[in-house]
């Protein structure tokens, strides 16, 4: 089981129909209307669990799973040839590693990089002190707007593809944020590249369920990026699961193979249901994540020098007497503190978090659980993190009404993020002076000052779905729940949505690339 799971030379290609350099520029500066709040710059130190004795413990742990277990690298000859190369011990798909030999290799990855958009406006820089909310990934099914649980079409993932480009707070495309399965298998890929860059002009991560669906992702970036753009910048970052325990296989490995070699992103996350796929304790699962980041991303590194990599993770608890997975439990929070901690120590961004839950709908379980999720996902200084809204059902189920949910609690958590305002103006002093000075008879309170009335319409985070009104009004108008008034809010979105800019040349080509692609080949379900 994994997140990925659930669901070549491009650039060289004669353009048809395409107004060459111009093009790629209007298709990187077209924007819609969209006021945006920009990636998330925490003026917050992050929280810190794990004492220096705990994160040497854990890293020596860590060196020396990779020295006496190792890691298997399955069923890719090249993978196991490039780790022999660079002085591993390779004995069958078994690799490993001198102490050390991985956090050094991982020396020439960047502390953080910037992943471009086709509109540089959304462009966003992953690592340091920033945040990047990206929407919910994998899940077959959705919940729609009638509220109907189904398996989800291309039409349900150009949806979310565009609430996303409107969520002010929801700084990235996102990558499979449902699987359309009325599309084949084989073919879907590039239905769902060509709707980030057509529905959206924020970032989107590329295909991973086979290496040359990752060739194509490659090539469509060419055609909007340009090829020596691509070939010097990221503008794709995608994601790579550890078949945990301590596996990495060959569709992973090609994948990466292909984005790393490139000069994309790769974020290399084991996938964990602690009890299962790791230890119970979180000491023992933090050891075994860290192993295995270790040598996915430093493998990373073996096909190019300097190829970005992000230190991943994704961590749930289980219920020991049903196997099933549980969140929003105080365990996978520790992981989710403690990993941040690691991946800080060693130099390269960091992915996690999210809005995750277990519930069925957007109930109470599903905000208390998200919100025992998204507020480590902030407080831990995760730097990208995955699934921030529209998360269901374990994953399994993606959900229009608690995408809406989740983008506006997102927003809240970026105001509260970014600090807090010591200028003059936020100072108030005149306000104080003003009202500490009024006599006995005089109105003490500050409703009508001028510091008030200057500052009122943006003193406060205003959410457009909760309801702060007396009873009797909100009974008046409906006695709605959240979930309705996000179910209202969604389908106004998608009833009036305006597509930022595409450069018509641009659509053709990437239309004709995807129409050639999918005449090569039959169509395949499975």
């Amino acid at each position: 089981m994994s997140e990925a799971a659930g669901t070549g030379e491009g650039g060289g290609r004669k353009r048809r129909g395409g107004r060459g350099a111009e093009g790629r520029r209007v298709a990187r500066e077209g924007g819609g209307p969209v006021t945006q709040m920009g990636y998330l710059r925490r003026k917050i130190k992050p929280v810190e669990i794990l004492d220096e004795e705990a994160l040497e413990l854990i890293e020596h742990n860590a060196e020396t799973v990779l020295e006496e277990v190792g890691i298997d690298f399955r069923d890719d000859d090249e993978a196991l040839s490039m780790w022999k190369a660079a002085g591993a011990d390779v004995q069958g798909p078994r690799v490993r590693f001198p102490r050390g030999m991985c956090r050094e290799i991982l020396k020439t990855a960047p502390a953080q990089f910037t992943q471009h958009a086709r509109n540089p406006e959304r462009n966003v820089e992953i690592g340091g002190n920033n945040t990047v909310f990206a929407p919910v990934y994998g899940p077959p099914f959705v919940r729609d707007l009638d509220g109907e649980r189904r398996y989800a079409t291309l039409e349900d993932f150009q949806n979310f593809v565009k609430m996303a480009y409107l969520a002010p707070a929801m700084h990235h495309s996102g990558g499979t944020v449902c699987e359309p399965v009325d599309i084949p298998v084989n073919k879907r890929h590039l239905d769902m590249i060509y709707s980030h860059i057509k529905y959206s002009d924020k970032p989107f991560m590329g295909s991973v369920t086979a290496p040359e669906r990752a060739e194509d992702t490659v090539a469509m970036a060419k055609l909007v990026f340009g090829e020596s753009f691509v070939e010097e910048n990221c503008c794709i970052i995608n994601l790579i699961n550890a078949n945990s325990p301590m596996v990495f296989d060959d569709t992973m490995l090609g994948a990466l193979k292909v984005y790393a070699r490139s000069g994309q992103a790769t974020v290399v996350s084991p996938f964990i249901l602690a009890g299962a796929m790791s230890p119970v304790t979180v000491t023992a699962t933090l050891t075994q994540i860290l192993a295995e980041v270790l040598a996915g991303a430093s493998f990373s590194q073996l096909c190019r020098k300097g190829a970005p990599v992000v230190f991943g993770t994704f961590a749930a608890s289980m219920s020991m007497q049903s196997g099933a997975p549980t969140f929003g439990t105080p365990e996978p929070s520790q992981v989710l503190y403690g990993a941040a901690q690691l991946a800080r120590r060693l130099g390269i961004p960091f992915r996690s978090g999210g809005s995750l839950c277990g519930s069925k709908v957007p109930d109470a379980q599903a905000a208390h659980e998200s919100s025992m999720t998204l507020n480590p996902t902030v407080m831990a200084g995760v730097n990208f993190a995955l699934h921030s809204a529209g998360w269901l059902e374990g994953g399994l189920c993606s959900s229009y009404e608690k995408f809406i949910i989740d983008a506006d609690q997102c927003a809240m958590m970026q105001v509260f993020a970014s600090g807090v305002d010591t200028s003059e103006n936020a100072q108030g002093m005149d306000a104080i002076r003003d009202i500490g000075n009024r006599g006995v008879d005089d109105a003490r309170h500050y409703l009508g000052t001028e510091h008030t009335q200057k500052n009122f319409k943006t003193a406060f985070y205003r959410s457009a779905l909760t309801d702060n009104n007396s009873f009797e009004q909100w009974e008046m108008e409906g006695g709605k729940r959240i979930e309705e008034r996000a179910n209202a809010v969604a389908r106004a979105q998608l009833d009036s949505f305006e597509a930022p800019t595409l450069d018509d040349g641009l659509d053709e080509a990437l239309q004709t690339f995807m129409q050639e692609k999918k005449s090569s080949m039959p169509d395949a379900f499975h």
